[in-house]
Order: structure tokens, then C-alpha cells, then sequence
């Protein structure tokens, strides 16, 4: 299904983990002010990664959905200069790290 969406919405033809949906960009921006938009994670992708990785799968989840939201909220990893990656994984380390505390007994 995820690689549906990929294809159909963002021109990509193959499976991802994550998509975000921004509300705040194209064609309707600005109608809810205070919606940020979607993410669609796929739950396939999130356990195999969470496998591949020896993490737990609700970790996975975490992380995907985090990092769906830090894409709503202007960070660009591939779309932006390397700075930008960099600034945006930072931002995900930080934030994961206190995600893991709060909710993950891994």
C-alpha cells in the first residue's frame, strides 16, 4: 500500500517506511493553520527495518513517526544541502533519546 501512495502522490515507485503529508505547502495551504499535516507509515517496513536494526518494532514506530514530523515541520534530508541532513538528524537523535527514556523499555 505504502508503495501505492509513493508512486501515486510523490512520483517514487517503490516501498519507504514513512511519507509525510505537509498541510502548510501546495495547492490548499493555509485553510487549517494549526494542522501540520499527515504521516503514513508502513508498518511492513517498520518491523523489517526494526529486525534489521535489533530494535524493538515499537521503537521503530517511534522513530518513523518522529521523523514523518519532523518533515511537517520544514526539516529536509533530501531535498536540502548536507547541513540540513545533518541538522535534521541531529534534531532526531535528540529527540529520540528523550522518547526513549520516556516510553521505550528496550
Amino acid at each position: 500500500m505504502i508503495q501505492e501512495i509513493n508512486r501515486d502522490y510523490l512520483g517514487k515507485d517503490r516501498p519507504t517506511n514513512v511519507i509525510s503529508f505537509a498541510m502548510q505547502e501546495g495547492e490548499g495551504s493555509g485553510v487549517q493553520p494549526d494542522l501540520l499535516g499527515d504521516v503514513v507509515i508502513s508498518a511492513e517496513m517498520a518491523a523489517r527495518d526494526a529486525c534489521e536494526a535489533q530494535t524493538s518494532f515499537e521503537g521503530e514506530l517511534y522513530f518513523l513517526l518522529l521523523h514523518g514530523a519532523l518533515h511537517l515541520l520544514g526539516y529536509d534530508h533530501e531535498r536540502g544541502t548536507k547541513a540540513d541532513t545533518e541538522r535534521m538528524e541531529a534534531r532526531e537523535q535528540e529527540v529520540f533519546s528523550l522518547i526513549r527514556e520516556e516510553f521505550l523499555t528496550e
